[in-house]
């Protein structure tokens, strides 16, 4: 039997709950706000409302969660066009989260109408329906993610939501992150809640061209990347400011490495500080002090 107790509904700013993951010691969303998270940090970023507009849009929603992007998504894409066909992937690792979503009744405060959705995904590990097709893989995304490739699975969006690097390291690497790019369409767009230099030079040593979203109740942006040979697409992407650009130079910007994807996080942490330590790039806190100089005197940032 799946346990919920240990998720515990927790209020966020815009009236949203979200849970805290003992495992991880995190909370699923930030506290500025769960379901404003959801739209503004990816269903925005993913131009779905532009995507509805086809006859089919596929998704793609890494570490499902809750299921908070994937509701949010379809509430966008069905409302932009009814008739839209749906075609969804989930990977999720623990079942009993987004059961726990729909058994504490996190959904009521959305006055969300395709619940009945997403408590079939979450209870049956799928859908099937006049307009959408999806399923819930559960286990490590890191094997998940290789049977769809496998499956030539193409999404037009990829919603890419692991807990943060330090906590969750594996699914931020440069071998998880070319898997997870093979599966985008040419014209397909990739969003995170992350601005890790890490993050972000791992995507671009997946092959992708990387932009810079709005901040989200917090300071930090978040990334949305493209392929590069879609010309029209990266001339869309939101640049990267100076301070982000140079960011990229410094010793944050080493990226997590997992060859044969099945590594344990702290191997892999170790990796990458060993790493740090032997490279010959900008320390990070030096970046920081100049940036927070140039912020607070209003230097021209060139």
């Amino acid at each position: 039997m799946v346990e919920f107790e240990n998720f515990i509904p927790q209020v966020t700013a815009d009236g949203s709950f979200t849970f805290f993951s003992p495992e991880f010691n995190e909370s699923f969303h930030s506290h500025f706000g769960a379901k404003q998270e959801s739209y503004f940090k990816f269903v925005e970023p993913t131009q779905l409302a532009q995507a509805a507009q086809k006859p089919v849009v596929r998704l793609l929603d890494v570490c499902y969660g809750l299921g908070y992007n994937t509701a949010a998504a379809l509430q966008t894409i069905w409302r932009v066009n009814p008739s839209c066909y749906v075609e969804l992937i989930g990977l999720e690792l623990n079942p009993a989260v987004p059961q726990a979503a729909i058994a504490n009744h996190l959904f009521d405060q959305w006055d969300y109408e395709y619940t009945p959705i997403l408590t079939q995904l979450a209870f049956e590990g799928q859908v099937n329906t006049e307009r959408m097709q999806a399923k819930l893989f559960i286990g490590d995304a890191r094997i998940s993610i290789q049977a769809v490739n496998q499956a030539g699975f193409y999404a037009d969006a990829i919603f890419l939501d692991p807990f943060s690097p330090p906590q969750c390291p594996q699914l931020w690497t440069v071998e998880f992150m070319q898997q997870v790019s093979v599966c985008l369409q040419k014209n397909g767009w990739l969003a995170t809640y992350s601005c890790a230099a890490s993050v972000r030079t791992a995507m671009k040593l997946a092959g992708l061209n990387i932009g810079s979203t709005p901040p989200v109740g917090r300071r930090s942006p978040g990334t949305v990347a493209v392929y590069p040979d879609n010309e029209c697409l990266s001339n869309l992407l939101p640049p990267l400011s100076p301070e982000e650009q140079e960011h990229l130079l410094t010793r944050a910007a080493i990226p997590y490495r997992d060859p044969q994807l099945n590594e344990p996080p702290e191997v892999i942490i170790v990796r990458r500080q060993q790493e740090q330590q032997a490279c010959s790039l900008e320390p990070t806190s030096r970046w920081r002090k100049r940036w927070l100089w140039k912020n607070q005197t209003g230097h021209s940032k060139t």
